[in-house]
């Protein structure tokens, strides 16, 4: 399904799906959404992108290898149990702060950091098979 229609509106779709996915990652404590279906939209964008170009596009577009990004959002996972840790609480206790950027209050936490971090696991398994399996069907 390579028309010229879809060719053309698949770099313009894929970039507003993983704009979307970041806003539903952000928001995922306070609303519905969080790590795990923001990693589904923007792997679910790659995929869109993958079917419209080929697969070689969408590689240099992610620059890293899919399962690295799915390690790094796994080593970011785990650190984010590190602070409970540290301060003798059971592991993955949610710990939250309050940092001041530019005269504007910035909430900070464990489970945000740890739904990055699945953020990143998802976006990286998910777009390494649909790539795996875009490669199989047009070779």
């Amino acid at each position: 399904m390579r028309t010229v229609i879809f060719r053309t509106i698949a770099p313009f779709l894929a970039a507003i799906m993983v704009l979307f996915s970041i806003f539903v990652l952000l928001r995922g404590h306070n609303e519905p959404g969080g790590g795990f279906i923001g990693g589904l939209i923007a792997a679910s964008a790659f995929a869109i992108y993958g079917i419209a170009s080929g697969v070689a596009p969408v590689r240099r577009a992610i620059y890293f290898h899919p399962m690295g990004i799915a390690g790094f959002g796994l080593f970011i996972a785990a650190v984010a149990g590190l602070p409970s840790m540290l301060k003798g609480v059971p592991f993955l206790t949610g710990m939250w702060t309050a940092i001041e950027v530019f005269e504007v209050k910035v909430d900070l936490s464990t489970p945000m950091l740890f739904d990055i971090g699945v953020y990143f696991v998802v976006v990286g398994a998910i777009t390494s098979i649909a790539l795996a399996l875009e490669e199989r069907e047009f070779d």
